[in-house]
């Protein structure tokens, strides 16, 4: 099978990719600079703690592992942190990205698959939201992956270099046989915050229960990190098999509200969930979900893992994993 570089993968999303390429027989390497990943993520003899920005220690890596492709999730995340420190995640989004496409570009690997997100449609006119809608983010985070996206193009336009950009919705769950699942610090995501505070933690906001829709609260299209995983694979078999450069929506088509979420924790967990009602965020859309046909029909993806009650019993499985290790 394929030897592959995978950037950021002792990370939430790219360990649990890393998990599945090397159960579908894959040979990975992963490297990280930890500084939000951990080491218990991945396996010693995989990992080189490696910087995003050190172009000559990446070249270095690929030049004497001799990929055959890379998988990119070296990114930074919180839409809210993006608009307080813009600078960094231009720096560590837009000029990280380069210096890895650089060093990909000097050792002759010319196959990436690259986390992108629904951040890049902002808020859309329609929804489910298709890949043709044009880009319009509304947080410097999502600008930046606009701007990776663009590369790419370019990139593969003027020197070959093919790409997958997966544009995720919202990824959540775990595996928690394999001892994987969301370690965030500060966590943002909202079905492990729900989870913490049905055990005895801080409360959540709902942030507005006056939205069109049946609960009055915000739907999102949530997908099983292990679904995500599996898009990931079937992504770089595409480029692998001569594909050439796409973009995918990477959600499941269904929506479930914050209201639908909490149930789920209190039917889970068997506790109630402690919230407190709060005013609409600025920017946040009534309603976010994804048409995956392209990613369905060209690469034959199909959820599995992603019923809200699934994702939610996976998580909460977790938790204890977690607690251990905090």
């Amino acid at each position: 099978m394929a030897k592959i570089l995978v950037v950021g993968g002792a990370g939430y999303i790219g360990s649990h990719t890393t998990h599945r390429l090397l159960l579908r027989g894959h040979d990975c390497i992963v490297a990280d600079n930890l500084s939000k990943g951990y080491r218990h993520n991945a396996e010693g003899s995989r990992l080189r703690v490696v910087g995003l920005h050190d172009t000559s220690a990446l070249e270095s890596l690929m030049m004497a592992e001799k990929f055959d492709a890379v998988l990119h999730f070296a990114a930074s995340i919180a839409v809210g942190e993006s608009t307080q420190v813009p600078q960094d995640y231009f720096t560590n989004n837009v000029a990280g990205s380069l210096s890895l496409l650089n060093a990909m570009i000097a050792s002759h690997v010319k196959k990436i698959v690259f986390s992108s997100t629904a951040a890049v449609y902002g808020t859309p006119a329609t929804s489910p939201i298709t890949e043709d809608m044009p880009f319009s983010p509304e947080s410097p985070y999502g600008e930046t992956k606009v701007m990776v996206e663009k590369v790419l193009r370019w990139y593969d336009q003027c020197i070959g270099l093919r790409s997958v950009c997966l544009r995720y919705f919202n990824a959540c769950g775990a595996e928690p046989k394999a001892g994987l699942g969301e370690e965030h610090v500060p966590e943002t995501h909202l079905i492990p915050l729900v989870l913490r505070a049905a055990t005895g933690g801080k409360p959540v906001t709902v942030f507005g229960t006056d939205y069109p829709t049946p609960d009055g609260s915000c739907i999102r299209d949530y997908v099983h990190v292990m679904d995500l995983a599996e898009a990931h694979a079937l992504a770089l078999d595409y480029l692998l098999d001569g594909g050439p450069t796409r973009q995918f929506n990477c959600g499941t088509g269904h929506g479930y509200s914050v209201l639908d979420v909490i149930g789920a924790v209190e039917k889970a967990t068997g506790n109630k969930v402690p919230y407190s009602i709060g005013a609409r965020r600025d920017g946040d859309p009534s309603e976010l979900v994804a048409d995956s046909t392209r990613l369905r029909g060209e690469l034959g993806w199909k959820p599995v893992r992603s019923e809200l009650a699934d994702i939610v019993k996976d998580a909460w499985e977790f938790e204890p994993i977690r607690l251990a290790r905090a």
